[in-house]
């Protein structure tokens, strides 16, 4: 279906989205929304016409083990709420660790890249089966950006993707913004994985903005789009004609006339690549495609995913999470620097979502907010959701006898109490689970 011209809805910029003119559709993440009710917002947008696609990121599709039936079954409830035409998540993994291995649940907070392998491929192709499956609507992946990668691949990231569309039909949703990405951090060409993937199966494009930092390009959602992602868009256009194509903004949001601005940059970047002839063309035009590459097990029967396949993934996925969150040694293969830079990353974006779902914290903690929170992100990976890791944080620092000022102590324990529903720990329970995580070295 045609989509046209769009941008990401998120409630801090509600306001300035319905402002906007010459949009067609806008997308939501389908966690941030309630399973029963849309925001006035949206059901505004919806009673002019405008479509709303739900964006998961929570389902992690790439991950060891099969698809949890309570995260279907929520994303397609919202779906079902939108009435929407298409539901979209990721190319990625999330959480790792559980039944499948020998360790604790970890979460990710995050999407990380899964690696370009067959096996890797079949466990992906497996969970999108699932899920297509349990959805009301049809299903498009998108790909990640990615700060590193995996040893010992065996696929190109265009082959990867045109793989998994010619086993499952899924569609896609090609995020320039992170081809750009990984063009500078893992030295991808764009254009290269554009004419390795199946263009035609393009349901819609992201396009949004980042930062270099160190050499290192940041993803951020909160910066202006840049010239070069621009000229990824432009890439695109001049093999396909996107059936639409979306700003996304998740941070730092700036005014309404800034981001219509972004959206004319887009607009005259898919005009001028498309060139004069782009009204006459009948049909879209699909970029080369290179031989299939040939699969290690192309004669595997039909059914589930092998265990001992999956087994390895899980291991080899959790191995990779603990590094990241937990500081345990790096898997081999790996190059450290990259992976203490993610790992960085990881815990700051912990802080600040964290900052937005409980903004109580950074006041109660005034300029020790951020120091508080990644001294006790470095100790206690995240198991459970954001909200969760507000309410870990905040007992964490009250088990270490802080915050120092009795104000602030008071406050915070104040806040836990009344969401955890729980008396604080008591002096004795403080020492004791102190005394355990310096036995423990944590």
């Amino acid at each position: 279906m045609e989509l046209g011209i769009g941008i990401g809805w998120r409630p801090e910029i509600a306001h300035e989205v319905e402002a906007l003119t010459g949009i067609d559709w806008v997308e939501a993440v389908a966690e941030n929304l309630c399973a029963d009710h849309l925001p006035d917002s949206l059901v505004r947008l919806r009673e002019r016409g405008v479509t709303v696609v739900p964006h998961g990121v929570a389902l992690g599709l790439g991950g060891a083990e099969r698809p949890e039936t309570d995260r279907l079954a929520a994303l397609a409830a919202r779906a079902e709420l939108l009435g929407a035409p298409l539901v979209t998540e990721h190319i990625a993994f999330v959480r790792a660790g559980g039944p499948l291995t020998a360790s604790p649940r970890l979460e990710a907070g995050h999407l990380l890249p899964v690696p370009r392998t067959w096996e890797a491929l079949d466990v992906l192709c497996e969970n999108v089966r699932i899920a297509q499956d349990s959805l009301p609507a049809p299903l498009a992946l998108e790909n990640i950006a990615a700060l590193i990668t995996w040893p010992d691949e065996e696929l190109t990231e265009g082959q990867f993707l045109a793989e998994l569309v010619e086993r499952t039909g899924v569609r896609l949703l090609i995020d320039v913004a992170n081809l750009h990405t990984n063009h500078v951090n893992l030295g991808q060409d764009p254009a290269k994985a554009l004419d390795e993937l199946p263009v035609e199966a393009i349901a819609y494009v992201h396009v949004a903005g980042g930062v270099e930092r160190n050499g290192v390009w940041h993803d951020t959602h909160a910066h202006p789009v840049t010239a070069p992602v621009l000229e990824v868009l432009a890439e695109l256009r001049s093999r396909v004609d996107p059936p639409g194509v979306l700003l996304e903004r998740d941070d730092a949001f700036p005014p309404g006339g800034e981001l219509a601005d972004e959206l004319d940059a887009i607009r005259a970047t898919l005009r001028a690549a498309a060139g004069p002839a782009a009204p006459e063309e009948p049909a879209r035009r699909k970029g080369p495609r290179g031989a299939r590459p040939a699969a290690r097990d192309e004669h595997r029967p039909p059914g589930a995913t092998a265990t001992a396949t999956r087994d390895r993934t899980a291991v080899a996925q959790t191995a990779l999470l603990s590094a990241l969150v937990a500081g345990t040694p790096a898997p081999a293969g790996f190059d450290p620097v990259r992976l203490r830079v993610q790992s960085r990353a990881l815990a700051a974006k912990r802080a600040d979502v964290v900052a937005k779902v409980a903004p109580e914290l950074p006041e109660i903690f005034g300029d020790g907010y951020r120091a508080a929170f990644l001294a006790y992100a470095g100790v206690r990976p995240m198991s459970g959701g954001y909200r969760r890791d507000a309410l870990d944080f905040a007992e964490h620092v009250l088990v270490m006898d802080g915050p120092a000022d009795p104000v602030a102590r008071r406050a915070l324990t104040h806040w836990w109490q009344d969401r955890s529903g729980a008396l604080p720990p008591g002096r004795a329970t403080r020492l004791i689970r102190a005394a355990r995580a310096v036995l423990l070295g944590r």
